[in-house]
């Protein structure tokens, strides 16, 4: 039988590491084809890419600065070459930086904004011709639990993820029915050598922090459903209730 993804190309933005690495890894054991975008992990990207190739995929790493518009067309321009279609975007770039309000500066906001949420406009507005004429075009923006708690030494961030669980509604109403578009909100994801994070562990009711396979695979339902859009699934082991 296909695979679930089988036939299709899925973009992922900050790929290359982490959560977007497990997304990608994924949907190429899923059946799709891969492009991999990354600002500066170039040897990651490439080393991913190889490892998709092996598993009878196509696979492109393509640089760009996703929060500059000149170089998200230009990426968008290499997959359309390259691939002659996209069916999924995922806007999983982001930066991630702690700064107490009355310190906050106002490069240290308009970088993560820039990062955060600029970034998936601007990648979104791009692929919509082509995720359009896929006929099952997906977006599925990657936010955060910090979209929806307060937390005062990161404010910058929450409202930047904030503004992405907006985009995300907005967008799917706009860009409806020919593209879903839906948000994955992670709690705190660790990964390998990372040290426990005790604070969550003990807050969250499930006592554990996440796992990048457990986003991933929030990320491919999105991918796959047919009747979910504009939702915000939160993988957080139930952080959010507390």
């Amino acid at each position: 039988m296909p695979l679930p993804l089988e036939g299709r190309v899925a973009l992922v933005t900050g790929g290359a590491k982490r959560i977007g690495r497990s997304i990608i890894e994924k949907f190429a054991a899923e059946g799709a084809d891969i492009a991999i975008n990354y600002a500066s992990s170039k040897l990651d990207a490439e080393s991913l890419a190889a490892d998709v190739r092996k598993l009878g995929r196509r696979a492109l790493a393509i640089p760009a600065n996703v929060s500059i518009k000149k170089e998200v067309q230009q990426m968008f321009q290499k997959i359309e070459g390259e691939f002659s279609r996209l069916d999924i975007l995922v806007n999983n770039a982001g930066m991630f930086s702690a700064a107490d309000f009355l310190d906050l500066t106002e490069e240290q906001w308009d970088a993560i904004m820039s990062t955060n949420l600029k970034a998936q406009f601007l990648c979104a507005q791009a692929a919509a011709p082509l995720l359009k004429r896929s006929g099952r075009g997906r977006i599925i923006n990657i936010s955060s639990l910090g979209g929806m708690l307060p937390w005062p030494k990161f404010t910058h961030y929450c409202v930047s993820k904030a503004g992405v669980i907006m985009l995300t509604k907005c967008m799917a109403r706009a860009l409806a029915p020919e593209i879903l578009v839906n948000s994955v909100a992670p709690g705190t994801i660790q990964f390998p050598g990372e040290g426990p994070d005790d604070d969550y562990i003990r807050r969250a009711p499930l006592h554990r922090t996440g796992k990048g396979s457990e986003i991933a695979d929030a990320v491919f339902f999105f991918a796959t459903t047919e009747f979910v859009t504009g939702q915000i699934l939160a993988v957080d082991g139930g952080r959010s209730l507390t």
